[in-house]
């Protein structure tokens, strides 16, 4: 009994401390459970701060950011606030939200800038038109005027109605109207002289013509918005210089067919933002909105780039001035350029006319020359007329023609005291005198 009680007794201290074992490993298992529970938790919690915040990040800061880039891409976009989070599925949908917002602000801000447009383009063609009509009225009045201080009036009258329908008029053309005036085929210098005569401070305008014929004109269907762009070109040099400054136009003529008409002031130049900004406008290839272009809006070089787009010439502001200040080209294509006869359709008398042609050098009179006469001849030289036909009255009054020739010069002071003298010979006072002997 004693040895099986002993058995009894050990196997019973063996399950016993088994037991207890078993007891001690549950226990550590669920501690060590309980802990990984409590960091899955933190680590969640954590997670969850991380995506708020981002999330909160992209509500009040990149989505604001945005809307301004979308105005001026000098306003950066900020990315994520927090970098572990790149390469996630949540930052794509947060890149995906900013791309919905980006595109419906576009959208938004195009269909408003189009019901602007339209506003502003039916107001504009109104006013043109009522511009239009003072204009003929004004004609008009100045035909039929006599007194002098009156017609000085219409005169002022005239030249501001012409300044409100070149602000109507570049209105019209940004919100996508056509310029409102049709012209004939027009000569070169009529163009630009007439561009000036629509700005106040013409006066300070001084243009040069170094054409080499004064047959070079545009072509009616480029002429008024080649006028407009020269306008508002020479305005812009105008508004940057001194008012005891004076603005240079020079034309030109190129190799390959073109002309230029090249525009200089002495203001205070451009900067390097701006001359970007200047050639991006320029350049016409996409429509600014009407909210890009300031506070009050400046029209002028959105204008022009919509109408050298349109008709294929080409503006550039790019170039410093020898003055210091801004040069200005506008690049005429030959297809733009015609020839037109000054007979039938003179230049205007206002018109610069073409700088003259360099003479050809004097040949020296040798005694192989006929009419050279030697040095013990004891006669004069004698001059002998060559065989070229002298111009006609309707040709020497064409304006804007060359300067005269040596040759033609001599021959009309010739002829002029040829007259004179037989104006003396038959005077009034012989006449009488023969009728008294």
């Amino acid at each position: 009994m004693t040895a099986i009680h002993e058995v009894a007794i050990a196997a019973l201290s063996a399950t016993t401390v088994g037991s207890v074992t078993a007891v001690a490993l549950v226990a550590r298992s669920r501690r060590t459970l309980s802990r990984r529970h409590a960091e899955a938790r933190a680590s969640a919690a954590v997670e969850e701060q991380r995506r708020n915040e981002a999330l909160q990040h992209l509500v009040n800061v990149r989505l604001p950011s945005q809307a301004l880039h979308l105005r001026s891409a000098h306003y950066p976009v900020p990315g994520l606030l927090e970098t572990g989070l790149s390469d996630t599925e949540f930052a794509a949908l947060l890149d995906s939200v900013q791309g919905l917002f980006a595109s419906a602000v576009l959208e938004e801000r195009h269909r408003v800038d189009a019901a602007a447009r339209a506003a502003l383009r039916g107001a504009c063609m109104e006013i043109q038109a009522k511009s239009y009509q003072l204009q003929t009225d004004l004609d008009a009045l100045q035909q039929a005027c006599e007194d002098e201080k009156t017609l000085k009036n219409y005169f002022r009258l005239d030249h501001l109605n012409e300044q409100l329908a070149r602000l109507v008029q570049k209105a019209a053309i940004v919100t996508g109207s056509w310029p409102g005036l049709v012209r004939p085929d027009t000569h070169l210098p009529d163009l630009v002289t007439g561009a000036t005569s629509r700005l106040h401070g013409f006066e300070r305008i001084s243009v040069h013509s170094k054409l080499r014929t004064d047959t070079v004109g545009v072509v009616g269907r480029a002429a008024e918005p080649i006028a407009v762009a020269c306008t508002e070109l020479l305005a812009n040099a105008l508004e940057s210089s001194r008012a005891d400054l004076s603005v240079e136009v020079t034309l030109l003529q190129t190799d390959n067919g073109a002309v230029c008409i090249q525009i200089d002031d002495a203001g205070k130049g451009m900067t390097a933002e701006e001359a970007s900004r200047a050639a991006q406008l320029l350049a016409g290839r996409q429509q600014v909105l009407l909210t890009e272009l300031g506070d009050p809006p400046a029209l002028g070089f959105a204008a022009i780039g919509q109408l050298a787009a349109d008709h294929g010439f080409q503006v550039t502001v790019d170039q410093a001035s020898p003055y210091s200040g801004v040069r200005a080209i506008i690049t005429i294509p030959p297809a733009l350029v015609t020839s037109i006869d000054p007979h039938t359709a003179p230049l205007s008398a206002m018109s610069p006319v073409p700088a003259p042609a360099p003479r050809a050098p004097r040949r020296a009179i040798t005694s192989e020359d006929p009419g050279a006469a030697g040095p013990d001849s004891g006669a004069l030289p004698q001059r002998h007329r060559r065989g070229r036909r002298a111009p006609t009255l309707e040709e020497r009054a064409v304006p804007g023609g060359h300067p005269p020739e040596p040759e033609q010069a001599r021959n009309t002071w010739d002829a002029f005291e040829q007259g004179i003298a037989a104006g003396r010979a038959g005077t009034p006072s012989d006449i009488r005198n023969e009728d008294r002997t």
